[in-house]
Order: structure tokens, then sequence, then C-alpha cells
């Protein structure tokens, strides 16, 4: 570490313009700087980025983020470079070129963050590099995927401990927003922490947060009459896609701006719904779980689930989307019989028979033609409804195979995919000159790339959008594509055209399919663990007698004392308790006056008044102490009762 490393709060200040840490921020980036491996739960919306962001650029040396999915990751590098910090991802989907550029210019410290893939650390190009980068962080983003107790278990995040054996001396920090107990342990276990380690948590419970769950028959009336109940920025989360759409379409016809929002739409599409909905051009938005990562909008007011999720863990940190701000707001869950058949029917779905997973790895195998033990981490485009026609293969069958070859670490699977359009020139500028001399048709488009792209299109990638150069030069897209395509034939340049399809990676060299190493008995633990994960949510769902906050801390380890006053549960005691009170008032004059009538014509003794009025003993002790506090009736020497004629 630099004796003249800055100051973490100038840090703060300089890069993100606050004046001082959230809660345990600061102490958790404490922690880091001081080598101690590190393991920080903070609530969603808790500020996580910082906890490691902030160390980061105090040490010396770049910081390995390790983040699961390339939405996130693309994110993060946006954030970070809108803030004048340089940063880059590598994921599936890049050409070997960009990916060999990217990771040279991290050894020569181009870049202070480098987002990665726990599958990227397997692969030889990267392992080999790292050895020569000067790393000062590893940072490992949703540190619950490492462990096979938690709600999203990602087998190549078990790589990890052996990639830290080629960085020895460098700390960790592990982020995540939700672990239960067991998942603490295994995730410090699983990343070999030292003996010298942290752990940092934020409590969960959220004070400004109303928790609530509905039977409903009807659950769209239902939704329509809470948007039109509460106010303000709304998220509406269902199970598919297709969902999106249409209760999109319902919420528009009852008057209110909406908008859906799912992983099938192209990057320009996300960015705008999404855009327009943080700007507040549209009320709510409706989505499927794709949506929320990264997103900070701090002013939602009500997150709706119409679909149940499949754990609390998912449960809390999509619901927790709402109230960001400390003000007031409300999660609430709509549910029918159907739903919870559903659920559980989802687990067994979720567990293709291992005949089926097999027939579906050897299907792909054909589909991309690898032969037995061929090495590939090259990306392919994968469209499922083809690839299910084209081997006759049944849709949810084949989905939930493939991820689950993805689960045991044999590919890569990523459903939503986007990466624009992006040319590096080969061709140093004076021999350009030359080019350009000979093929002067092609002229134009070249000086149009120079000028959009810069001296920086020689030595990286750069993003272009083949729409916008065609406006300029006043031809069609196709036109641009093809003369791009030509400079590409002539190795001016290298072309990558944008990619908008999910991708699949085969991780290992290709087994034969009928002795594919599938860990069974891990398998049936995760079978039943999803099980006991779906019994969870329903309890949580049906239970009607104990507080919601409460049955979410317990559930992820936090004991809690205080029910919260706000959720469902609470409110109905809250009521029951003050409409107890009310026909307690009511009734007190007529006990009091009986009393009173009673006590007019002699003292008595507490026994024989309470059983001259005739009612429950609880009830007449509690009025006769009332009587007594304001001393309308007092206690004689003799013991008696009587009433107060001063």
């Amino acid at each position: 570490m630099s004796n003249a490393a800055p100051n973490i709060h100038e840090i703060l200040k300089q890069y993100w313009g606050y004046d001082s840490f959230r809660p345990l921020q600061e102490d958790i980036i404490l922690s880091v700087i001081a080598g101690q491996d590190t393991l920080a739960l903070l609530p969603t919306g808790g500020g996580k980025s910082v906890c490691f962001q902030v160390p980061a650029l105090h040490l010396d040396g770049i910081c390995i983020v390790i983040s699961p999915l390339i939405a996130l990751m693309k994110d993060q590098v946006a954030q970070l470079q809108k803030r004048d910090i340089k940063a880059a991802a590598i994921f599936s989907g890049m050409s070997a070129k960009e990916i060999d550029m990217t990771l040279e210019d991290a050894v020569k410290g181009e870049y202070k963050f480098i987002y990665v893939s726990p599958e990227r650390l397997r692969t030889e190009i990267f392992i080999e590099r790292v050895k020569r980068m000067k790393v000062g962080l590893l940072a490992i983003d949703e540190a619950h995927c490492i462990s096979q107790w938690g709600y999203d278990f990602r087998p190549p995040y078990l790589q990890i401990a052996e990639f830290r054996k080629i960085i020895p001396n460098v700390t960790t920090i592990a982020l995540t927003a939700t672990a239960t107990e067991k998942v603490k342990v295994d995730i410090q276990d699983k990343l070999a922490f030292g003996e010298n380690k942290k752990v940092f948590q934020k409590s969960f419970a959220r004070a400004n947060l109303s928790y609530s769950t509905l039977y409903e028959e009807n659950k769209e009336r239902k939704l329509i009459s809470i948007l039109n109940r509460i106010e303000g920025s709304a998220v509406v989360y269902v199970r598919n896609r297709r969902r999106t759409r249409e209760i999109a379409e319902l919420i528009r016809k009852n008057g209110i701006r909406a908008d859906f929002y799912h992983a099938g739409l192209s990057n320009e599409q996300r960015d705008y719904k999404q855009a327009a909905w943080i700007d507040n051009k549209i009320r709510v938005i409706v989505a499927t779980n794709a949506f929320g990562m990264g997103i900070d909008k701090p002013d939602v007011r009500v997150v709706v689930h119409m679909d149940l999720p499949d754990s609390l863990e998912a449960y809390y940190q999509e619901a927790g989307r709402a109230g960001r701000d400390t003000e007031k707001a409300y999660a609430v869950a709509l549910f029918d019989n159907n739903d919870i058949h559903n659920l559980e029917k989802k687990i067994a779905l979720a567990y293709p028979d291992t005949d089926v997973v097999k027939a579906v790895y050897q299907a792909l195998a054909n589909y991309y033609n690898l032969a037995v033990n061929s090495e590939s981490y090259s990306s392919f485009d994968f469209n499922l409804t083809r690839f299910v026609k084209q081997f006759n293969l049944d849709n949810m069958t084949t989905y939930y195979a493939v991820k689950t070859l993805a689960h045991e670490g044999f590919i890569q699977f990523n459903e939503s995919f986007y990466n624009p359009s992006k040319i590096y020139f080969r061709l140093r500028y004076s021999d350009l000159y030359e080019f350009l001399l000979k093929n002067p048709f092609l002229e134009p488009l070249v000086k149009l790339l120079l000028r959009m792209c810069g001296g920086d299109i020689f030595n990286n990638f750069m993003r272009i959008s083949e729409n916008e150069v065609a406006k300029f030069l006043q031809i069609s897209t196709q036109q641009v594509i093809k003369q791009i395509e030509q400079l590409q034939q002539y190795e001016v340049l290298e072309y990558q055209k944008q990619k908008n399809k999910p991708q699949v990676v085969f991780l290992t060299p290709r087994h034969d399919a009928r002795k594919l190493p599938l860990d069974v008995e891990t398998l049936e633990m995760r079978k039943k663990r999803d099980l006991e994960k779906v019994q969870a949510v329903i309890h949580y769902m049906k239970h009607k007698d104990r507080c919601r906050t409460q049955l979410l801390l317990e559930y992820l380890g936090e004991v809690s004392y205080e029910p919260c006053g706000v959720c469902d549960v609470c409110v109905k005691k809250k009521r029951q308790a003050e409409k107890q009170a009310g026909k307690e008032e009511e009734q007190f004059p007529a006990r009091s006056e009986q009393i009173l009538t009673l006590l007019k014509e002699e003292s008595l003794p507490m026994q024989t008044l309470v059983d001259r009025v005739g009612v429950q003993k609880e009830e007449i002790l509690e009025v006769i102490q009332k009587m007594v506090d304001v001393q309308q009736i007092i206690y004689l020497d003799n013991g008696k009762m009587a009433i107060n004629e001063s």
C-alpha cells in the first residue's frame, strides 16, 4: 500500500460526492484495508459496491471483481466509468482478440477494476495474465452463490479458493444481501478465509417496509386496487415474459402509466424502459426477476408479487427494492391455491432425470458439432425454440436440463445477452492512408469511424452503432454492414457484430454423454434443499399470527423480539386491540354505575362486590382498579370498599 494513498473519506467525496459513509460501510472498508478477509452482509440497496470499490481505490494495484451476471458486471463498469474510474469486464461473447487485449491492458495497469465471471478463473489465458498483474484486492459479489445451501448456488464459484493460491497475499472481500447462518459459515469456508477474518452484518429488518401477504382469487383486480390506493412508483413481479406484457396492458387499461421488462428485450429497449421508470415517465414497471439488479431507485413505494418467488431470500431481495429512501413503503405478495401448487410442481420440473440431462448434453454437442474430448471455451448463440424443434425435445424439460448442466459446471448458460457491435483497426494509420488511395469508395466510412472513435480505435475495440453510422453517411444500415465486412476481409479492421441472443459456453472438454459425471447425490441434496425453501415460502405466505418481519429475520438467522408494528399481521393485531379497548371503554360506564349503586347502600369487601356485579372476574377487577385510580372509590381501613365522599 502506498504511503500517499488517499484517505477513504476523500475517495468517497471525490468519486461519489458523499461526506459520510452509511452504517457499517466504514467498518467494512477499514477491515479490508487492514488486510482482513471480510464477509459483508448488507440488505438490497445498502451500498455494497462502495465497500469494495473505496478500499480498491485506496490500495495499490487492480481489483478483480467476480460477479455471476453479465448485466450486473456491465452496469457496475458503466457506473465506475461515469465516475472517471477505469474499469473493464470480460464475459462470454467477447472475441478471443478482445479478451486478450483487455487482459494485456489490465497487466499494464490501465484499469483499476476488472470484472469477470467465476468461469473465467479456470482459463489458462486469465491465470497467466493474473500472475503478471499487480492485484490489490479480490472482491466476490453475490457471494451466496458459493454455498450449496444458498438459494442460487453456482458451482464455478467453488474455483475461487483454488484461484486465491495464485494471489496468496491478496485480501478478499465477499458481499451478499442475504445469507442464512449456514450459508455465512459456508461462504467463509469455501473462500478459504484466513484466521484473521471479519464478518459484518447489518440488520435485515426494514422499519419503514410493511410486508403483507393476501390470498386472492382475483389477483388482477386486487393489484389495481393496491395501485390506486398506494401512490408513487411501483414494481410488479411476475413469473414469465408473457405475463409482463399482459399485466402491463391491464394496468394501462385502468388509467395507470405502466410498461413491461424482461430479459428477452433488446439492450436498447431495456435501457429505454428502465430510464423511463427511473425518471417517473411511467409509474409501474411489470417485470420478471431479471429486473432490479444494479438499479438504484430510492422512491419505490410498493413492490407487488403476482407470482410467488422460489425462496424467501429471493423474496427479501426483490421486496427490498421498495422504500430505500427510508419513507413508508409496502411489499405485497398476492397468491392463491394455484400458486402454491405451481411452486411445488416447479421443483419437480427443475430436476429432470439424469437420462434426460445426458440426452440434452448429447444434443447440444451435436448442435454445435463438438467431438468427444474437444476443447471449447468459445461462446455459441443458443436458440431454445429452434434447438428443441431440431431434436424433438420438450421445451420446459430441456430448459431445466440445460440449467442443470450449467449448475453442474459443464456449460455456462447466459439466458440474457447483449453485446453491441465493436471494431478495432488492425492497419496502422500510415498504411491506412495507402489503402484508401487504392479503395477510395471506403474512405467516407473509414474517416467517419476515425472521427467517432478517435485514436483509441488502433489500440482497443470500440463500440459502434451501424444505424448511427448509416445516418451520418446517408446510406442504409445494410450498406454500412457490407462495407465494414469488406474492410474486415481486407484485414483493415476486426469487426464484432452485435449479439443479442442467449449464449452457451462449454466449460470442460466435451464428455461422452453416456459417461457424463453427474453428481447425482448432490442433485438430490439440492432438490431437497429447494423443496425446503419452497415450504418456507408457503409457510410465510399462509402464516397469519406472527409478525412478517420476525418470520423473515428468523429465516435469515436474525433473532428479533420486537414486532415491526407495520406488517399486515401487526396492523391486524393492533386494530383488534383497539377494537377490544373500545368495547371495554363502552362497557366501563355501565359497570362503574353498578358498583357505585351497590356501594351507596353499604361498604363491601372486594370479593362480595365482584360476586354481586355478576360478570367475569378479570373484567370487573379491571373496572374497580380504574375507579380506584381516579379515586371514585377507596379502600377503608377495615379492607372494605366504599365511595370516596370527598
